[in-house]
């Protein structure tokens, strides 16, 4: 018996730390809301996260100026919470299809929120955005040695599993 417990206290101790990240878009009036989340263990370090709605089942484009390709409402690409974690601001034009974070590091639980304005393009209610539009839009996060991507799925969420990290 005091072996099996030595034995599964091993195991859980050796289980490596992840660090699993999770993205969620939230439709919101006038501004749309992305949260980026570290679920895992350790810090994520320098990395690039990409979020492109080519694949979007509706067609979605980012709208940040009244003069382009979106409809109506407009938002600029805004940091709600985690600036500090960002290496610089993405640029983003508007019609744009994709965003590209570049990070300086995301510790355990920490996260980063920026607002900006999703439309759709395919006809529907451009306006808004609901999870069955934003269905199919992928999510990348390339880290020193590692590049994994993720579908958002029907709940307008993804989670990017990565590999082991240094703990």
């Amino acid at each position: 018996m005091k072996k099996t417990i030595i034995a599964i206290c091993a195991t859980v101790l050796a289980t490596p730390a992840l660090t699993d990240v999770q993205v969620q878009f939230l439709e919101g009036a006038p501004k749309d809301r992305f949260v980026v989340t570290n679920l895992g263990g350790c810090d994520l370090g320098a990395a690039e996260l990409e979020i492109n709605f080519a694949a979007s089942n509706a067609g979605l484009i980012f709208d940040v100026t009244g003069s382009g390709a979106g409809v109506e409402v407009f938002q600029p690409f805004e940091v709600a919470v985690g600036a500090n974690f960002l290496a610089s601001e993405p640029v983003i034009t508007d019609g744009d299809q994709v965003a590209t974070l570049v990070l300086k590091s995301l510790g355990p639980q920490q996260e980063i929120a920026f607002t900006i304005d999703v439309d759709d393009t395919a006809g529907g209610r451009e306006i808004t955005v609901s999870d069955d539009e934003i269905r199919g839009a992928t999510v990348t996060l390339a880290t020193k040695g590692e590049t994994v991507s993720a579908v958002l799925g029907a709940n307008a969420k993804a989670l990017l599993e990565t590999r082991n990290c240094r703990s």
